[in-house]
């Protein structure tokens, strides 16, 4: 994908120097700066793909470990595996707990990177994570390896309102939704990966029952490792620096990214006319936050967390309870789970893939309500097939693949909805806010619920928890039909104008207000 906006490079004229739209002093000593028009009008460039590749692919390593854990239940549980612990409790209690550390987590650095920067905060995070990762390798009781889990997803949810608000202020805007989608979704690419690993790494013909497991948090940690040594090479955000009174560092940021892309493209870019005009501030506290999203936002904050809470109670579900699905219901070995959640996992990338440009085109609001309706009828019919008794293990692979092509898609847009509709000082906190609530509503609650439902061995039960499911991704749908934001080929500053902004000018005129 050489170039993702699909169409060649249109001529542009003028320069790219900071001149009129570089920063400048502003009447009453404010800042005027260019900065954010000058970055959403670069063309895609080796610039761009350094920073997807930095931060993306992390959660290629999220879903190879997520993956892992899912499918190595049966196997844990077995004798002579060096921990005494259940398959219930691999898949209940050590996914919540996991969950519930990335709500922590995530409320915790999402804090911290509004106040102290995308770049310092998504190296610590994952740091964290591959830390508690490696530790897990060594668990000898399900006590330790619970509280492993807590400290991985304490970790992981810092990752997604780092890394998030880090993509969205760094990536043109008319190219911001398919991007983000992609990146999102590429936490199937490590869940496909991770599924064909267990189904290696859990052949007790190849590694003894007590040793193949633990190698599986092994690789996880070496990957891990690679991608924090790419990360240290990605940019701090100029949008955050610039706010934050680091107008220096800003504007050396963006000539940089400026120079690469005419030097890759042989011709000038164009200078943007509009420009914004901040007012220093000192850093706010969570309780002004959460007054300004809440009074000033009220129906984006009634979207986020319908989207929110339907996604993460049918992903949570499916990525930890899938293989108890196909070993209660359809026989399926324990070893052999990893095949048919590999096709869900390449099925989970493609919508994202095939489908994100339209997120772009065709437009947020209805791409999103329609990935999320159609998802929640389809997995409709597959409960009424199921409880017919009209699927097998293959058929029902087939489905849940149909389903989770839309819903991958709607997901990922869910994180991209949330990270640009609220201003630049409380986007990372806004993330943190709607993963943390949403997915301590769905997420901890979807996998006890949907476990504990197949665990019956009861068609009935488990078609139950395939409606719940489906409910709320139909509901998240009609939610974002009626209040959905048309925020495609939009800056994030006119979506949402920074707390500190004193004006948003086309023209270089003295600010208004």
């Amino acid at each position: 994908m050489a170039d993702p906006e699909g169409v060649g490079r249109q001529r542009r004229g003028g320069t790219s120097g900071s001149g009129p739209v570089g920063a400048a002093r502003a009447a009453g000593g404010d800042l005027r700066t260019g900065v954010p028009a000058r970055l959403d009008r670069l063309p895609w460039s080796s610039w761009h793909w350094r920073i997807v590749i930095g931060l993306g692919t992390v959660w290629i390593l999220d879903g190879l470990e997520v993956t892992i854990v899912g499918n190595m239940a049966g196997r844990l549980s077995e004798r002579g595996s060096g921990i005494a612990i259940s398959s219930a409790q691999v898949t209940t209690w050590a996914a919540a707990l996991y969950v519930a550390g990335a709500c922590c987590g995530a409320l915790y650095f999402g804090w911290l990177t509004d106040r102290l920067g995308r770049k310092r905060l998504f190296l610590v995070t994952l740091s964290v994570y591959l830390a508690a990762t490696a530790v897990t390798a060594l668990s000898w009781t399900a006590w330790f390896f619970f509280l492993c889990r807590f400290f991985t997803g304490f970790g992981i949810g810092g990752e997604y309102a780092a890394i998030n608000s880090a993509i969205d202020e760094l990536i043109p805007a008319r190219l911001r939704g398919r991007i983000d989608l992609i990146i999102n979704g590429s936490f199937w690419i490590g869940a496909a990966l991770g599924a064909f690993a267990s189904i290696a790494l859990l052949n007790t013909a190849l590694f003894a029952t007590d040793v193949g497991w633990r190698l599986s948090f092994a690789i996880g940690v070496v990957l891990g490792l690679v991608i924090l040594l790419v990360r240290r090479h990605v940019p701090e955000s100029p949008r955050w620096l610039f706010v934050h009174g680091r107008a220096e560092e800003a504007e050396r940021i963006v000539r940089d990214a400026e120079r690469r892309v005419e030097a890759e493209t042989s011709e000038p870019l164009s200078t943007p006319g509009e420009t914004i005009v901040i007012r220093q501030r000192p850093p706010l506290g969570f309780l002004t936050v959460a007054r300004t999203v809440l009074r000033r936002y009220p129906r984006r904050t009634v979207l986020g967390l319908a989207l929110f809470v339907g996604q993460a109670f049918l992903y949570n579900s499916v990525t930890f309870g899938y293989a108890v699905i196909l070993t209660t219901f359809f026989s399926v070995p324990t070893g052999d789970t990893g095949y048919y959640f590999a096709v869900i996992a390449v099925g989970n990338f493609l919508g994202p893939l095939l489908l994100g440009h339209l997120f772009d085109s065709v437009g947020r609001k209805p791409m999103i309500a329609g990935t999320y309706l159609g998802s929640g009828v389809l997995l409709f019919g597959t409960a009424y097939l199921f409880q017919r008794g009209w699927l097998d293990a293959v058929t029902m692979t087939a489905c849940w693949t149909a389903v989770l092509f839309l819903a991958s898609a709607g997901a990922s847009a869910a994180y991209l909805t949330v990270s640009e509709i609220f201003p630049l000082e409380t986007r990372a906190l806004c993330i943190a806010f709607f993963y943390a609530v949403g997915t301590a509503i769905g997420g901890i609650s979807g996998p006890l619920l949907f476990n504990g439902l197949v665990s019956s061995g009861t068609p009935a039960d488990t078609t139950l928890a395939f409606c719940v499911g489906a409910a709320l991704m139909a509901a998240a749908g009609c939610v974002e039909a009626a209040i959905g934001v048309r925020a495609e080929r939009r800056s994030l500053e006119s979506l949402a104008a920074p707390l500190s902004a004193v004006s948003v000018d086309r023209e270089h005129g003295e600010p208004r207000g």
